[in-house]
């Protein structure tokens, strides 16, 4: 399986992060070493000072695909949840100006973590979802998928002209303004609508 996840898709993430909006998805990829699952604790890792929190709904696929159409793209999931993409920010402001590649500030071990995931078919209207982050239980961050730049469905489009799809593969659709720095012992609580999915330590 592959993560792929995407930055910028939220307007006013970017303009947080003081960035231009994006006219395409940017996309990254996240190895299978990355994934933090089950609540175990994130331990932040000794090479960076700054680590950051960027909750965003998930979307898993479950059935293989290439070049899918937008029209066709609610066809490849049925299941979604929530995420937390862990960034070494200050490990990114180096590599930005440089035009360096993002992996080490956004693909080391453990920097995604997942919750189990839930079927789509519990939810209205995944265009309108509603998803926020607690640490030490204050609300930090909270977003609605009706504020993405580019939809679910656009993503899987988007990125399956690049990359073939296969079942198991987790999209992180973005993340909305409000990203921060966490510390050793924070607890990280996620709730999509009323339901909490995260519930997980910072060692």
């Amino acid at each position: 399986m592959k993560i792929i996840a995407v930055g910028m898709n939220y307007r006013e993430h970017v303009k947080e992060l003081n960035n231009e909006i994006p006219t395409e998805p940017v996309l990254f990829m996240k190895p299978d070493s990355a994934l933090l699952k089950n609540n175990k604790p994130f331990y932040l890792p000794n090479f960076s000072s700054e680590v950051h929190y960027e909750l965003e709904l998930i979307v898993k696929i479950d059935r293989l695909g290439k070049n899918i159409a937008e029209k066709f793209a609610h066809r490849y999931y049925s299941s979604i949840g929530l995420g937390v993409d862990f960034t070494a920010r200050d490990l990114q402001r180096k590599l930005r100006p440089l035009g360096n590649p993002w992996e080490i500030c956004k693909a080391f071990d453990g920097s995604a973590v997942v919750s189990q995931f839930v079927p789509l078919a519990e939810f209205e209207n995944i265009s309108n979802l509603n998803f926020f982050l607690e640490i030490d239980g204050n609300k930090v961050q909270k977003g609605n998928t009706a504020d993405m730049i580019f939809s679910v469905d656009q993503i899987i489009a988007y990125a399956s002209k690049f990359f073939t799809l296969k079942i198991g593969d987790i999209i992180f659709t973005g993340t909305p303004f409000g990203v921060g720095k966490v510390a050793i012992n924070n607890r990280l609580t996620a709730y999509l609508e009323d339901k909490k999915m995260l519930d997980f330590y910072v060692k």
